[in-house]
Protein backbone atom coordinates (compact mmCIF):
# COMPACT_ATOMS: atom_id res chain seq x y z
CA UNK A 1 0.00 0.00 0.00
CA UNK A 2 1.18 3.49 -1.13
CA UNK A 3 -0.54 6.52 0.07
CA UNK A 4 -3.81 4.00 0.73
CA UNK A 5 -3.40 3.11 -2.97
CA UNK A 6 -2.71 -0.79 -3.23
CA UNK A 7 0.51 -1.07 -5.44
CA UNK A 8 0.52 -4.93 -6.22
CA UNK A 9 1.75 -5.97 -9.31
CA UNK A 10 -0.67 -8.41 -11.63
CA UNK A 11 -3.54 -8.30 -13.89
CA UNK A 12 -6.41 -6.38 -12.86
CA UNK A 13 -8.63 -8.61 -13.24
CA UNK A 14 -7.28 -10.97 -10.35
CA UNK A 15 -5.81 -7.54 -8.08
CA UNK A 16 -9.55 -6.45 -8.49
CA UNK A 17 -11.25 -9.48 -6.70
CA UNK A 18 -8.59 -9.73 -4.47
CA UNK A 19 -8.67 -6.65 -3.32
CA UNK A 20 -12.96 -7.07 -3.05
CA UNK A 21 -11.90 -10.53 -0.63
CA UNK A 22 -9.54 -8.56 1.45
CA UNK A 23 -11.87 -5.71 2.24
CA UNK A 24 -14.12 -8.44 3.56
CA UNK A 25 -11.80 -10.07 5.60
CA UNK A 26 -10.75 -6.48 6.88
CA UNK A 27 -14.05 -4.95 7.19
CA UNK A 28 -16.30 -7.78 7.81
CA UNK A 29 -14.31 -9.84 9.67
CA UNK A 30 -14.33 -13.67 7.87
CA UNK A 31 -11.59 -15.34 6.78
CA UNK A 32 -10.76 -15.44 2.92
CA UNK A 33 -11.97 -19.09 2.71
CA UNK A 34 -15.47 -17.56 3.48
CA UNK A 35 -15.19 -14.42 1.92
CA UNK A 36 -14.36 -16.09 -1.39
CA UNK A 37 -17.11 -18.78 -0.86
CA UNK A 38 -19.61 -16.05 0.18
CA UNK A 39 -18.95 -14.20 -3.82
CA UNK A 40 -19.08 -17.12 -5.41
CA UNK A 41 -22.53 -17.77 -3.56
CA UNK A 42 -24.13 -14.55 -4.21
CA UNK A 43 -22.57 -14.06 -7.52
CA UNK A 44 -24.44 -17.53 -8.10
CA UNK A 45 -27.72 -16.54 -7.32
CA UNK A 46 -27.41 -13.37 -9.38
CA UNK A 47 -26.61 -15.41 -12.27
CA UNK A 48 -29.70 -17.36 -11.80
CA UNK A 49 -32.28 -14.89 -10.58
CA UNK A 50 -31.38 -11.89 -11.77
CA UNK A 51 -32.01 -10.32 -15.18
CA UNK A 52 -29.16 -12.21 -17.62
CA UNK A 53 -28.43 -9.55 -19.99
CA UNK A 54 -28.08 -7.18 -17.07
CA UNK A 55 -26.27 -9.58 -14.46
CA UNK A 56 -23.89 -10.39 -17.62
CA UNK A 57 -23.26 -6.37 -18.22
CA UNK A 58 -22.80 -6.20 -14.34
CA UNK A 59 -20.08 -8.65 -14.45
CA UNK A 60 -18.65 -7.57 -17.10
CA UNK A 61 -17.52 -4.40 -15.40
CA UNK A 62 -16.88 -5.77 -11.96
CA UNK A 63 -13.11 -6.97 -13.04
CA UNK A 64 -12.83 -11.07 -12.55
CA UNK A 65 -16.45 -11.25 -11.47
CA UNK A 66 -16.92 -13.75 -14.66
CA UNK A 67 -13.70 -15.88 -13.85
CA UNK A 68 -15.24 -16.76 -10.21
CA UNK A 69 -16.73 -20.14 -10.47
CA UNK A 70 -20.24 -19.80 -9.14
CA UNK A 71 -22.71 -22.63 -7.54
CA UNK A 72 -25.63 -24.02 -10.55
CA UNK A 73 -28.63 -25.32 -10.35
CA UNK A 74 -31.43 -24.18 -7.14
CA UNK A 75 -31.11 -20.32 -6.77
CA UNK A 76 -33.45 -18.49 -9.08
CA UNK A 77 -36.18 -16.90 -7.48
CA UNK A 78 -37.49 -16.92 -3.92
CA UNK A 79 -36.19 -20.27 -2.71
CA UNK A 80 -33.00 -19.49 -4.65
CA UNK A 81 -32.32 -17.06 -1.84
CA UNK A 82 -33.10 -19.30 0.86
CA UNK A 83 -30.78 -21.38 -1.11
CA UNK A 84 -27.95 -18.94 -1.57
CA UNK A 85 -28.74 -17.93 2.58
CA UNK A 86 -28.28 -21.24 3.81
CA UNK A 87 -25.32 -21.58 1.38
CA UNK A 88 -23.71 -18.74 3.19
CA UNK A 89 -24.31 -20.15 6.44
CA UNK A 90 -22.76 -23.40 5.77
CA UNK A 91 -19.92 -21.41 4.88
CA UNK A 92 -19.88 -20.07 8.34
CA UNK A 93 -21.30 -17.19 7.95
CA UNK A 94 -23.94 -15.51 10.15
CA UNK A 95 -26.29 -13.41 9.75
CA UNK A 96 -24.02 -9.62 10.64
CA UNK A 97 -21.72 -11.01 8.58
CA UNK A 98 -23.93 -11.96 5.45
CA UNK A 99 -25.34 -8.78 5.82
CA UNK A 100 -21.49 -6.98 5.72
CA UNK A 101 -20.30 -9.01 2.76
CA UNK A 102 -23.66 -8.22 1.00
CA UNK A 103 -22.92 -4.79 1.44
CA UNK A 104 -19.51 -4.37 0.67
CA UNK A 105 -20.39 -6.82 -2.47
CA UNK A 106 -22.67 -4.12 -4.00
CA UNK A 107 -20.67 -1.22 -2.82
CA UNK A 108 -17.40 -3.25 -4.93
CA UNK A 109 -19.97 -3.77 -8.12
CA UNK A 110 -21.07 -0.14 -7.50
CA UNK A 111 -17.48 1.50 -7.98
CA UNK A 112 -17.45 -0.70 -11.09
CA UNK A 113 -20.44 -0.67 -12.55
CA UNK A 114 -22.13 2.62 -11.21
CA UNK A 115 -25.56 2.70 -9.07
CA UNK A 116 -28.19 2.30 -11.91
CA UNK A 117 -27.37 -0.88 -13.43
CA UNK A 118 -26.45 -2.80 -9.58
CA UNK A 119 -29.96 -1.34 -8.56
CA UNK A 120 -31.05 -2.79 -11.74
CA UNK A 121 -29.78 -5.95 -11.04
CA UNK A 122 -30.39 -6.46 -7.20
CA UNK A 123 -33.85 -4.04 -7.17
Amino acid sequence: MQNGRDTRVGTGQEADMDELIDQLVAQVGVNKEQASSAVSIILGFLKQSGPSDKVAELLGKMPGAESIETPSGGMGGMMGAMAAFGALQSAGLGMSEIQGVTRQLVAFAKQHAGDELVDEVVG
